[in-house]
């Protein structure tokens, strides 16, 4: 009885075809009911009907088994409609520029984030204060949408002349020229505020051509017909159409806010010559097929790194030559990394700008910890770092390099990056040629001290205030990530090697390692093994030597070298030896040849 009321049970749960006709399209008993099995031969006796549920899990009210529903965690999919332009073959160029605008602590940084799929932009709930500062550019993902979308900072039009709040409304101000659509949000929990209409004024100003729509973010808390009824009545006196209810946080209204965006994409790409796809060009086409197995060719990632008001922000302006990121004589001014790309001698080179490093004293709270983390994730991701140090502070310590500095190219180092030092404001000491010459001479040797494992480090004088300077540093940027990519042969190595091993002093021929062949197994940064096939090790005065020989004779000073050695067991050389030998076949006897041999039988 058990045994059927398990049967019954699965049949029921899985809702098979064969599981009802088995049952006669009968009503479903409780277990006790159940009847024992008839003899072979005779039908089925008919089963009692229960009008109550009999504790499977379902109900047997209704007399014949009814087909499995349709799951309820397989819910139609709404009904979207497509653009009709393929965004992903758009050259990133002429993608669509969407700016983000509002008034301080409204989301513009989160809906940044939302739109690239990342969390790129510092988020941080401040009402007094501003987390982001300068303006960060990236390619937005909405739907089969694509399109580029600027993080400004917040607005407020009653800033006083020259502070940073109007140095940033003016940034602002700049970046409108190259955008087409703009987004302005605003905090539907607080209300519309008089700052709002403030930027909306300010808006129809400066961006009388773009298109603004209003969103109305936060508000994932709110019902949809009181408050957000009458939130949008208050958005309409804006005075840019109807708003749109979002969440940069949850993500609500995205859907809403992909169908206004659509038919204004399709309308501005239908302008564009050709509608702004990619042509195929065999010319890149080949350059492309013949960078990809040169490393060195491969896009380029520069970090620019040091303390607060060394002068970063001005560097990556005068690299870009134009006002990319705010600059100004308060420390600690950046609080964002700003990334930007720029071409140079026919390479793509994406720059980093980091806020100032301090030392982690555990006391940081708000931005300020933020962005100590944001810039050591940037200088993991990076190839090269740019350490930019202050001559006039170099001029007046004892010291070149402050102990945050220390760390830094030490860290760089440790994680395999190419190093190139900055020096900074020199047109400060151009008066004092005493002190010009002794800045000059001290950095290079200091650098070598602080640093003893990597040789040959480049040091560049610059005036970024000037914009003096500027080739010299990417020439030596593009000279160590060319370096930083270098392949060596195995031939080559191991003719080194010979003369290498040749030259150098060993205290004894019996104790003297035996290196069976060098090899290079990466690079970025050249890592090398060499396989000993003795018991004699390398030691780590070899080592240094042999990294300090790599250097001197190949060039490829500035970069970190990695040497790892490994041992060849004795079975493994023996079997390598003995791998074209036949093996040898023990002969065996066999009856007929004990017959023909046998001179007793013969």
């Amino acid at each position: 009885m058990a045994a059927a009321a398990a049967v019954l049970r699965a049949a029921v749960r899985r809702g098979r075809s064969a599981a009802a006709t088995l049952l006669h399209h009968r009503p479903i008993p409780c277990a006790r009911s159940l009847l024992p099995s008839p003899p072979l031969g005779r039908a089925l006796p008919p089963l009692p009907r229960f009008p109550f549920s009999v504790g499977f899990g379902f109900s047997t009210a209704s007399a014949e088994l009814v087909p499995p529903a349709r799951p309820k965690g397989k819910a139609r999919k709404n009904p979207m409609k497509q653009s009709r332009f393929d965004f992903t073959k758009v050259d990133a160029a002429l993608l669509p520029t969407v700016i983000l605008v509002g008034r301080p602590n409204v989301g513009k940084s989160a809906l940044f984030n939302r739109f690239i799929r990342r969390r790129e932009a510092l988020v941080y709930n401040t009402p007094g204060d501003h987390v982001t500062r300068d303006i960060r550019e990236g390619v937005a993902k909405l739907g089969d949408l694509r399109f580029r979308v600027l993080d400004s900072a917040g607005l407020e039009t009653a800033a006083t002349s020259g502070s940073i709040l109007a140095r940033t409304a003016d940034m602002t101000g700049n970046v409108l020229a190259r955008s087409q659509f703009a987004i302005f949000l605003i905090d539907v929990r607080d209300g519309l505020q008089p700052l709002d209409l403030e930027v909306g004024q300010w808006l129809r100003k400066h961006a009388s051509g773009i298109h603004t729509l209003v969103a109305m973010n936060k508000s994932e808390s709110l019902d949809e017909h009181g408050v957000l009824t009458a939130a949008a009545g208050e958005a309409h006196k804006l005075g840019f159409g109807d708003p749109v209810a979002i969440s940069a946080e949850t993500g609500l209204g995205m859907a809403e806010l992909y169908e206004v965006l659509r038919p204004l994409f399709e309308e501005y790409m239908s302008q564009l010559p050709n509608n702004g796809l990619n042509q195929d060009d065999p010319i890149s086409e080949f350059e492309t097929e013949a960078h990809e197995g040169d490393e060195s060719k491969l896009p380029l990632q520069l970090a620019i790194v040091g303390r607060p008001n060394v002068g970063k922000s001005t560097l990556l302006n005068t690299l870009l030559q134009e006002q990319r990121v705010l600059v100004g004589p308060e420390a600690g001014l950046t609080r964002d990394s700003i990334r930007a790309q720029f071409q140079f001698d026919n390479r793509t080179v994406y720059l980093v700008d980091t806020a100032g490093w301090m030392e982690r004293s555990g006391k940081e709270k708000g931005p300020a910890s933020l962005s100590v983390v944001q810039s050591r994730k940037n200088l993991m991701r990076a190839h090269i770092v740019a350490l930019v140090l202050d001559a006039e502070k170099i001029a007046k310590s004892k010291s070149s390099m402050n102990h945050p500095e220390v760390v830094i190219a030490r860290q760089a180092i440790e994680e395999g990056r190419g190093l190139v030092v900055v020096v900074n404001k020199m047109d400060l000491l151009r008066g004092n040629q005493r002190l010009f010459e002794k800045v000059m001479d001290a950095v290079p040797s200091e650098i070598q001290t602080v640093i003893p494992q990597v040789t040959g480090i480049p040091v560049v004088f610059v005036s970024a205030l000037e914009g003096r300077g500027r080739i010299a540093v990417m020439r030596q940027v593009i000279d160590t990530y060319e370096n930083w990519c270098l392949r060596l042969s195995t031939s080559r190595l191991n003719r080194w090697l010979r003369k290498v091993m040749s030259r150098h002093s060993w205290k004894d021929s019996a104790t003297q390692p035996k290196v069976k062949y060098f090899t290079q197994v990466k690079a970025r940064p050249p890592t090398f093994v060499a396989f000993m096939s003795g018991k004699v090790q390398l030691s780590d005065t070899d080592i240094r030597f042999l990294t300090k020989s790599l250097k001197e004779d190949f060039n490829i000073g500035g970069i970190p070298i990695r040497i790892v050695q490994r041992s060849i067991p004795r079975k493994a050389s023996a079997k390598s030896n003995t791998k074209n030998v036949r093996p040898r076949i023990p002969r065996m006897r066999t009856d007929k040849r004990t017959t023909v041999s046998d001179p007793t039988l013969s």
